[in-house]
């Protein structure tokens, strides 16, 4: 085992208690240990670790353009969202990219297609914040005709001042969560529809985030924004198994990654982690 990573490890589990401490919530000694295992990178139950890639997970997994698979992945301008939509799009997997920065989007689909020549990738104007500009895309998309298998709810945005939304809501609340959940809701009729038409598991994933157990209850910041989108997973996997819909929800962690978030979100628990965590 690489000792330099379990050092970082270990220096990234301290700083996460110190982090947890300084919001009046005191992690276990389980927790600690779980978290260590973790970010040494050891193997869970699926096979998979925190040093597994997109491209590893996905290695044994092709499609052909007969059987193309849909997929709409927000937030896929940077990070986590456009690492998705390369590696998807490289497994034959068409590729929608709402986006309110259509400028970003493409130069993301131009990175894309130069790795990957036959990626099917449509770029279509959505700001999350805006339930008009979410139901502008939503006819936009359905007008496509196209199939939808697998919708991954990843954007995310983190405003460090009181802002709203032009639908009178904080900004971070109305991103993250309102615009996903009413996306979800409208998509939703047409994931199910291709499920029972193809016979292929439909999926839906939030990304989220452990943090959202860093703080009480009653401190409402940005970390408690976290978890509707968590308990929206549970919701709707819950209705979806009482309709027999062929339609999976989950809420993931992605692990611990330098996103947009955390580069406009600059601080000391911030700042001192991923100097560490440069693996």
């Amino acid at each position: 085992m690489d000792i330099h990573k379990v050092y970082k490890a270990f220096i990234y589990t301290w700083l996460s208690s110190i982090a947890a401490i300084l919001q009046f919530k005191i992690p276990s000694c389980a927790l600690m240990k779980v978290t260590f295992k973790y970010l040494v990178g050891i193997d869970g139950p699926s096979g998979y670790g925190s040093k597994t890639t997109a491209e590893q997970v996905t290695q044994n997994c092709s499609f052909s353009l007969s059987s193309q698979l849909t997929a709409i992945i927000t937030g896929a301008t940077f990070g986590i969202g456009a690492e998705t939509a390369r590696v998807l799009a490289k497994r034959g997997v068409r590729i929608v990219i709402p986006a309110r920065d259509l400028k970003k989007a493409a130069m993301v689909k131009e990175a894309i297609q130069k790795e990957s020549p036959r990626a099917h990738i449509i770029l279509l104007e959505i700001d999350l914040c805006s339930f008009s500009s979410i139901q502008r895309f939503w006819a936009h998309f359905l007008s496509l005709g196209l199939p939808l298998h697998i919708l991954i709810n990843n954007a995310g945005k983190f405003s460090q001042k009181m802002e709203f939304s032009e639908d009178k809501f904080e900004l971070t609340f109305a991103t993250n969560y309102l615009g996903h959940f009413l996306l979800t809701e409208m998509l939703l009729n047409k994931m199910v529809e291709t499920a029972d038409q193809t016979g292929i598991e439909g999926r839906i994933v939030n990304v989220t985030s452990v943090v959202h157990n860093w703080v009480k209850r009653d401190h409402f910041n940005f970390c408690q924004m976290l978890k509707p989108n968590i308990l929206h997973a549970k919701e709707l996997s819950r209705q979806l198994k009482a309709r027999n819909a062929n339609v999976a929800m989950n809420a993931v962690h992605p692990s611990i990654v330098k996103t947009g978030i955390t580069r406009d979100h600059k601080g000391f628990i911030t700042g001192m982690h991923f100097p560490f965590l440069s693996f």
